[in-house]
């Protein structure tokens, strides 16, 4: 799978000039996990990762290709326990998957369902103490951190840990690389656009799976489809098994 695979290669020129920290993953250092959605007001809040109306963006990006190689956390920026007020924050996830090929051919339902399944795991993790805001529309992921989360030593390797371990548990999965971005000279700006490209790349391989017109001429998806290497191929190739039967 290599849709994405442009976005995952300009990915790491985004998040600023420092040196990420490096975790490698350790499900026992996993941050606690409060099992449902939770609440943390205002006045128990340490800070807002986005808060402030600052940049706050999410995405994850799938392939089958030797991007990731191991299961780990990279931190470009302030780690949690060093923030004292609101700040930018990125999260990015990139994912190495198996090639999901049917008979000699990339099958779009298969791509489709894997990346819709890891796309839904950022909803079922509730890292204690780190309340979560996400909007799919905008791609914003705003964060509100407690201060107890604070004073128990919360650390993005921990939170990472956390994610990875849910990740994990999708038998599509091999390795995750799990971003988290605070620098202030990260490019956020074109995060968001990538994050946006990410979102129609996975819409139209819904409308693929759904049957859509093979004239290219007047389909409204025409543009992502030329800039996606593999998309027009997917769509093709879709049609002609189904005329086939």
């Amino acid at each position: 799978m290599e849709l994405y695979d442009p976005l995952i290669e300009k990915a790491e020129r985004l998040f600023g000039s420092s040196v990420p920290k490096k975790f490698a993953y350790d499900p026992s250092r996993a941050w606690d996990d409060a099992g449902g959605n939770q609440l943390v007001m205002m006045r128990e809040a340490a800070y807002e990762l986005g808060g402030d109306n600052k940049p706050a963006v999410n995405y994850a990006c799938v392939s089958s290709n030797n991007y990731v190689d191991k299961d780990e956390i990279w931190v470009y920026g302030r780690d949690l326990g060093e923030i004292k007020g609101s700040v930018p924050f990125a999260r990015i996830v990139l994912v190495k998957v198996d090639s999901l090929k049917g008979e000699g051919e990339e099958d779009t339902e298969p791509v489709y369902r894997a990346i819709q399944d890891i796309d839904f795991v950022k909803y079922h993790v509730y890292p204690k103490g780190y309340m979560v805001r996400s909007s799919s529309d905008s791609h914003r992921e705003q964060v509100r951190v407690s201060k107890e989360a604070v004073r128990k030593g919360i650390s993005f390797e921990q939170v990472g840990n956390l994610y990875i371990s849910q990740y994990k548990k999708d038998p599509n999965v091999l390795a995750v690389r799990v971003i988290f971005v605070t620098a202030d000279d990260a490019d956020y700006a074109e995060m968001k656009k990538d994050a946006k490209m990410i979102r129609d790349i996975t819409r139209t391989l819904s409308k693929i799976l759904e049957g859509m017109a093979t004239d290219c001429g007047s389909c409204s998806l025409k543009e992502i489809c030329d800039e996606v290497e593999g998309l027009r191929e997917l769509h093709f190739g879709k049609e002609s098994k189904e005329f086939d039967l």
